[in-house]
């Protein structure tokens, strides 16, 4: 193992390995950010237009539900895409996949932002809206795995002990993404409303095809994981799936551990902003918050993770559950109060904080958790279980509730703290995983008799 370097040593000094791993974790922060974006600008979106837009005929609380509803059909396809990509990420390799799932998320984006409405083609909008959601959820569901397992992988060859900060850089991609996409939404709803509801919703999406490029020109630029690499002849004829559902208690630990991050991102990003500018704030107010938010959590999420590296995944994570379970109430107080100074406050807490410091570790904490040969289809298997759970159903239910308790905010605070303490429970029995090695290769089930790549 070789000993770190600063940050500040120049490339050209570094050694070829460690040079490489940091141009894995630009490739990882760039395509996770571009990935992130899409999916990101969708539930944005959907919160201010697409109820009217795709959804005319119904109700206003019901066409938002209906709005929400189709956002939740992307996270329904991530524990699909996270099985499909994984089993040949885990077969063909990482760097592959991460090529495809960008260019799948990009194409989907792009499309949306060509898609006609309701008044143009009847009911074949909302379908096709449903079917290019569920490719964007297929390929996000195949992205993190990737790009974190490359990532985390490079550094066990080169900085194994600081694979919590390392692996942040596919983290970072999460607020990123919303900076991004809660920019650029911003400034095209400062458009008349009426341009914003023809064609102004449209920019951000067309705009996935610039960060598309990008994204790829860097990505084909990286090698494949070392360990990938290592232990690529050694397979078995079993899928990785069925390998990891033989005994599937880490990836259902590794589901629970997710779902309060994926909860408070959820209700404190898209569905805040339909929730606060139906309580007295301006669309320009919350999308502000959330991107001030957003901006704090690039600064939290980092400094979580590399924390994560001398005390351990287990406490960090630990500590942002119980902040977001005690902020759970606060925040949404805060919203109602109509200050558009507490909802930045609210935001700040809930999302730029507190869930943050969940969301940082999860990365190094899911890859931990299984061997080599099943890595890219077990980590993303958990991780994407928890977006299902924990995002995509939330505001959904946030809203039905609202709509059946006459508005009051209670409800939505008991979704957010239930999520944060259901994170808490769990990774309180969990072990330690922060100082283990990463396996390669995993010995196979002829030799073992627990399943392959199962990490105890």
């Amino acid at each position: 193992m070789q000993p770190s370097r600063s940050p500040s040593t120049p490339t050209s000094q570094l050694p070829p390995d460690t040079r490489e791993l940091r141009r894995v974790a630009l490739s990882g922060l760039l395509g996770t950010t571009v990935e992130f974006y899409d999916f990101l600008v969708y539930g944005t979106v959907a919160a201010l237009v697409f109820g009217d837009l795709f959804f005319p005929q119904a109700d206003p609380a019901v066409g938002t539900i209906a709005a929400f509803g189709t956002f939740a059909a992307g996270y329904v396809a991530r524990p699909l895409g996270g099985i499909v990509f994984g089993h040949f990420g885990d077969r063909l390799g990482r760097k592959s996949m991460m090529l495809l799932t960008m260019v799948l998320m990009g194409c989907g984006s792009f499309l949306i932002g060509l898609l006609p409405t309701y008044d143009a083609i009847g009911v074949w909008a909302p379908v096709l809206l449903v079917a290019l959601r569920v490719v964007q959820g297929l390929a996000i569901g195949g992205e993190w795995g990737g790009a974190t397992l490359m990532v985390v992988e490079h550094a066990e060859r080169t900085q194994s002990s600081r694979r919590g900060l390392w692996s942040s850089a596919t983290q970072l991609g999460a607020p990123l993404g919303s900076v991004l996409s809660a920019g650029v939404v911003t400034l095209v709803s400062t458009l008349p409303d009426e341009q914003f509801r023809s064609w102004g919703w449209r920019i951000p999406f067309l705009l996935s095809f610039v960060l598309l490029g990008v994204g790829l020109f860097v990505r084909l630029r990286v090698a494949e994981s070392p360990l990938f690499a290592e232990g690529r002849r050694e397979t078995s004829a079993r899928p990785p799936v069925l390998e990891v559902l033989r005994r599937p208690k880490p990836v259902l630990l590794a589901c629970c551990v997710g779902i309060g991050a994926f909860t408070a991102q959820s209700l404190l990003t898209g569905f805040m902003i339909s929730y606060a500018t139906e309580n007295g704030h301006s669309r320009s107010q919350v999308l502000t918050a959330v991107t001030i938010a957003s901006c704090v959590a690039l600064v939290v999420l980092p400094t979580a993770s590399a924390l994560t590296d001398r005390v351990g995944r287990r406490p960090v994570v630990l500590a942002g559950a119980l902040a977001s379970a005690a902020l759970a109430f606060p925040v949404l107080w805060l919203v109602d109060s109509g200050s558009p100074g507490l909802l930045i406050l609210a935001l700040v807490l809930g999302h730029g904080i507190a869930q943050s410091t969940m969301y940082g570790p999860l990365g190094a904490l899911f890859s931990e958790m299984f061997g080599t040969k099943v890595r890219y289809t077990g980590a993303s298997l958990g991780y994407q279980a928890a977006t299902l759970v924990g995002a995509g159903f939330s505001p959904l239910i946030a809203t039905s509730l609202l709509a059946s308790n006459g508005g009051g905010s209670t409800p939505v605070s008991l979704l957010l703290c239930g999520g944060a303490l259901i994170t808490a429970v769990t990774v309180w029995r969990m072990p330690e995983t922060h100082t283990d090695t990463l396996d390669t290769p995993v010995p196979l089930p002829q030799q073992q008799p627990a399943p392959e790549g199962i990490r105890p």
